[in-house]
C-alpha cells in the first residue's frame, strides 16, 4: 500500500472516530444534563479493546487520556507500542485471572473487575512489587464488580460479600479502593439495575467514602446509568464501530 493511501485511510478513521467522539460526548453531557449533575461529573472511557494501536493513538490526538482494555496480552502490548504517550491512564474492565495480575500491575491505572478475596490479595502483592521496583509511581486503583444477577459466567461479586472486601482492599498496601462497577443482566431493565446499584454504591460510600467511582452504562444504556449516577461509562461501539473481523 502506498504512503498516500495510508495517509488517506487514517485520514478517514480520524474523521470517523473524530464524528464518533464529538457525538457520543453530547449524549454524555445530554444526560449529564438532564440528571441535574454537575458539569465534569460524568466522564467517558473509550473501551479500545479489539482495535488497533493506531486507533488509540488517534483518540488521543482528538483529547481522550484514558483508555479500556479487557484482554490482558492485548493491552499489555498496546502499553509497549504507545509507551511515548506518558499520560495515557489505562484501565483493566474485563475479566481478570490472577496470574496475569503481576502483568497488569505494571501498566494499570484502574482495574474495574475485582470480584474475589483472591483477586484482589493477588493484585496487592503484584502492585507493592511494582511500587518497590518503581514500575509504578501509586497504588493501582481497583473498583469492586457487584453482580447484579448472580451469575458466575458474567463475573461480578455478590452483594452480601462487597463490604467485606472492600475493607480488605482499603487495608492493603498497594491498592486504592476507588468504587464499583457492574454489568446490567442480560434482558434486564436497565433502570432498574442501575437503582440496584446506586443503592449498593451508596451504602459502600458509608464506609469508605473514599470509594466515589461508579463505573456503570455503555453504548445502550449511557443514559440510564447516569441519571442513576455513574460518573464513567465505558463504551465501544457507539465510538469504534464494529469490533474488526480479525476479533473473532
Amino acid at each position: 500500500m502506498s504512503a498516500q493511501s495510508v495517509a488517506g485511510r487514517v485520514d478517514r478513521r480520524t474523521a470517523e472516530l473524530s464524528a464518533n467522539l464529538d457525538g457520543l460526548l453530547a449524549r454524555i453531557e445530554a444526560a449529564r444534563g438532564a440528571a441535574g449533575r454537575a458539569p465534569g461529573s460524568v466522564r467517558l472511557l473509550p473501551v479500545t479493546k479489539f482495535f488497533p494501536a493506531a486507533d488509540v493513538e488517534i483518540l488521543y490526538g482528538l483529547g481522550q487520556r484514558e483508555f479500556g482494555e479487557s484482554r490482558e496480552q492485548e493491552a499489555t502490548a498496546k502499553v509497549a507500542e504507545l509507551g511515548a504517550l506518558a499520560d495515557i491512564r489505562w484501565h483493566m474492565i474485563g475479566r481478570l485471572q490472577r496470574n496475569k495480575a503481576r502483568q497488569v500491575a505494571r501498566w494499570a491505572h484502574t482495574v474495574h473487575s475485582v470480584d474475589s478475596e483472591r483477586l484482589a490479595t493477588a493484585l496487592d502483592g503484584a502492585a507493592s512489587a511494582a511500587l518497590d521496583a518503581g514500575e509504578r509511581a501509586e497504588p493501582l486503583r481497583v473498583l469492586l464488580q457487584v453482580s447484579l444477577d448472580s451469575d458466575p459466567e458474567r463475573g461480578g461479586l455478590a452483594q452480601a460479600d462487597v463490604g467485606a472486601l472492600a475493607d480488605l482492599i482499603a487495608s492493603s498496601r498497594g491498592l486504592r479502593l476507588a468504587g464499583l462497577m457492574a454489568i446490567p443482566p442480560l434482558g434486564a431493565e436497565s433502570d432498574r439495575s442501575f437503582a440496584r446499584l446506586a443503592t449498593l454504591h451508596t451504602m459502600l460510600l458509608a464506609d469508605h467514602p473514599e470509594a466515589t467511582e461508579l463505573s456503570a452504562g455503555m453504548s445502550g444504556d449511557l443514559e440510564s446509568a447516569i441519571a442513576y449516577g455513574s460518573t464513567v461509562v465505558r463504551v465501544g461501539t457507539a465510538l469504534m464501530g464494529a469490533r474488526p473481523i480479525t476479533s473473532a
